[in-house]
């Protein structure tokens, strides 16, 4: 008994489940004739893009313009994409990831997003989406080192990819090598990341979501100086803040200083925290009597 025929709405159906662009390739597995594909897109339901790229105009515009390309979204457009953390401080254009000797890209002369050409780290199956890997190399040299490395943190805890396994990989640039030695996996947070940095290069001993009172803290420095961080969006109700600020009190019955820091302090007056920081440290707060 001969396979039915699938029919128009159904390709249409299968291409808005995918966001609205397919491979074609992707489309004839899925059981879709050629014969239908062409006749799909010759009535105007999809364009075919750069001969291969089955796209509905409802599609996200990132992923258009990347088939378009004939290259992969990357770099922080990723980051985004995959929902690493990253400060609001970093641009928001599109980064493509194009591959060495590729042919024209027309992305035009009004393009205005980021383009890396780079040879891929590992083998992939063409996509519209990058691989972390490359996006991590990306990363490295798109940001500065710091703002580098709280990405690289986020990825490390989001994609669940052990510092040691970042270490292992065959990092094509200075930079990279220098973030996948950088990583700890420990942050809970990119802004800890923001604010761990800078003391590890004032010599400070610091350590990172350690329990002390029977809940983790942020950040200790030295022996008994506690710094906590609020997130944009965390400790916003009015229960957790009460919980935050009965272990901050139990802290302190204990011998602790604590400092608690808001995203706002962290991201946009880091001057500030660093001041408060240092003038603890003078006092030698963070040293056990």
């Amino acid at each position: 008994m001969a396979a039915r025929r699938k029919t128009v709405d159904e390709l249409l159906a299968w291409l808005m489940n995918r966001g609205g662009i397919a491979h074609r390739n992707e489309a004839l597995r899925a059981g879709f004739a050629i014969a239908l594909v062409r006749s799909f897109v010759r009535e105007g339901h999809a364009q075919l893009v750069r001969r291969v790229w089955l796209t509905h105009p409802t599609a996200p515009e990132d992923l258009r313009t990347a088939a378009s390309s004939g290259g992969s979204i990357s770099c922080t457009s990723l980051a985004r994409r995959r929902g690493w953390w990253m400060p609001e401080t970093v641009g928001t254009e599109l980064h493509l990831h194009l591959r060495p000797g590729s042919a024209s890209t027309g992305l035009g002369d009004g393009w205005e997003g980021v383009t890396h050409w780079t040879k891929p780290l590992i083998p992939s199956e063409r996509a519209l989406t990058g691989t972390v890997e490359d996006a991590l190399l990306h990363i490295a040299t798109c940001l500065d080192r710091d703002t580098a490395l709280v990405v690289w943190e986020s990825a490390s805890r989001t994609e669940r990819i052990a510092p040691q396994t970042l270490r292992g990989m065959g990092w094509t640039s200075i930079a990279a090598r220098e973030l996948a030695g950088a990583v700890t996996g420990l942050s809970d947070s990119g802004l800890e990341t923001l604010v761990v940095t800078p003391l590890r290069r004032w010599g400070l001993e610091v350590r990172q979501q350690i329990y002390l009172a029977g809940r983790p803290v942020d950040v200790l420095v030295g022996d008994r100086l506690v710094l906590q961080i609020d997130g944009y969006e965390f400790h916003s109700s009015s229960a957790q803040r009460a919980r935050d600020i009965a272990h901050d009190a139990e802290l302190r019955l204990r011998g602790y200083t604590v400092l608690r820091f808001s995203y706002s302090q962290v991201v946009h007056d880091w001057s500030l925290v660093e001041r408060t920081v240092r003038s603890a440290v003078g006092a030698r707060l963070h040293l056990a009597s």
